[in-house]
């Protein structure tokens, strides 16, 4: 069992011909110069973590160091874990999902629910986030198997999404926390997005304005390294009805090159501000594979290489997230940590820093 962000990546990429033969034929009239990176002089400063993905549990696979703990974990206990976010800067939640290979983790009239150790972690989340100021995108999945882009196009998978999504928003929008939702089905940039994901992100985001009118609403797609800033880009982005595009930085898959963030980033710099749309936020991966390309997520040294991934995004978005801090960081000295040993290093060395930045301020 892979990583839900890994194995929808790898199906992903068994479509990369659709559509893809015509798209590659548009002329690059205002491709991005590759040989230096372009700093827009607004945003210079060094930006903080500002969110984070959200998840109750991982895969098998890649989960190990925290799936036992937060299985367990009370309503008391993961609104600790909400408010231990806060502190450290958090201002965005982004739920991986409300459901797991069709089965939800909050109780449901769709299907039964995933034994936890709390009656309802939705609720205690949101209630938690409500407290303490914190923004949350809620996951409008996994209803089928994780296939991206057989949930996409399933008329039964959606069926089953926009069923979830009335029942979610009925049971849980009352919460001052509930800012939006996030469609989780990620898709690859190859180098546009797929005909298939434009329809897909749209209808959600149709339906989801139906349920909740103001909700701000969330996507994040990877390979960054395929960004183009030509016409053909810039008009998929004119009509994806999205408010927040949140790409993936690819470094902690080993799809981008730590030395090459910064140039990537430029690319969809420039491709957002002339569309005029969406706003360009990222989602910076913070750990490695144990075994290289596969195995448990270890988190990262911030000193040795988190700080440059900051330092390569920060000129060309508006907001850094994180994939992530559940499992990755750890407050020491509480009974809430999930995560290898090495996430309280990461979340102290982490600390230091953001309390040296918000010193500055």
């Amino acid at each position: 069992e892979m990583c839900i962000r890994d194995r929808r990546r790898r199906d992903f990429i068994k479509y990369l011909g659709l559509g893809g033969v015509a798209m590659l034929a548009m002329p690059q009239s205002i491709r991005a110069n590759s040989s230096a990176v372009a700093v827009p002089s607004s945003c210079k400063k060094l930006k903080p973590i500002s969110g984070s993905w959200f998840e109750f549990r991982h895969s098998a696979s890649e989960g190990g160091n925290w799936n036992k703990a937060l299985t367990h974990f009370t309503a008391d206990q993961w609104r600790r874990k909400i408010f231990e976010m806060r502190e450290i800067g958090m201002e965005y939640l982004v739920m991986m999902g409300v459901a797991l290979d069709g089965k939800p983790f909050y109780p449901s009239q769709i299907a039964p629910q995933i034994p936890m150790g709390c009656e309802d972690p939705l609720e205690a989340v949101l209630a938690a986030a409500d407290e303490c100021g914190i923004k949350f995108f809620v996951s409008n999945d996994f209803w089928g198997e994780l296939d991206a882009y057989t949930m996409m196009i399933d008329k039964g998978v959606q069926k089953l999404r926009f069923r979830s999504m009335e029942e979610v928003a009925q049971k849980y929008s009352h919460h001052e926390s509930f800012y939006g939702w996030y469609f989780p089905n990620e898709a690859q940039l190859q180098p546009y997005f797929i005909d298939e994901c434009v329809k897909y992100v749209n209808d959600c985001a149709d339906f989801a304005q139906r349920l909740t009118p103001n909700c701000v609403n969330l996507i994040a797609p990877y390979f960054i390294k395929e960004a183009r800033f030509d016409e053909y880009f810039v008009r998929q982005l004119e009509k994806m009805n999205i408010d927040i595009i949140a790409y993936q930085d690819g470094v902690g898959v080993n799809h981008t090159a730590l030395e090459d963030s910064a140039r990537f980033y430029e690319i969809l710099y420039k491709a957002h501000e002339k569309a005029s749309r969406a706003r360009l936020w990222a989602d910076m991966e913070l750990f490695y594979f144990e075994d290289g390309d596969g195995g448990n997520l270890l988190p990262a040294d911030f000193n040795k290489r988190i700080i440059r991934q900051m330092e390569n995004i920060s000129p060309f978005v508006d907001k850094i997230l994180c994939y992530q801090y559940i499992g990755i960081m750890n407050k020491p000295g509480t009974d809430i940590i999930a995560g290898h040993p090495d996430s309280l290093r990461l979340y102290e060395q982490y600390s230091a820093w953001y309390n040296q930045y918000k010193n500055k301020k």
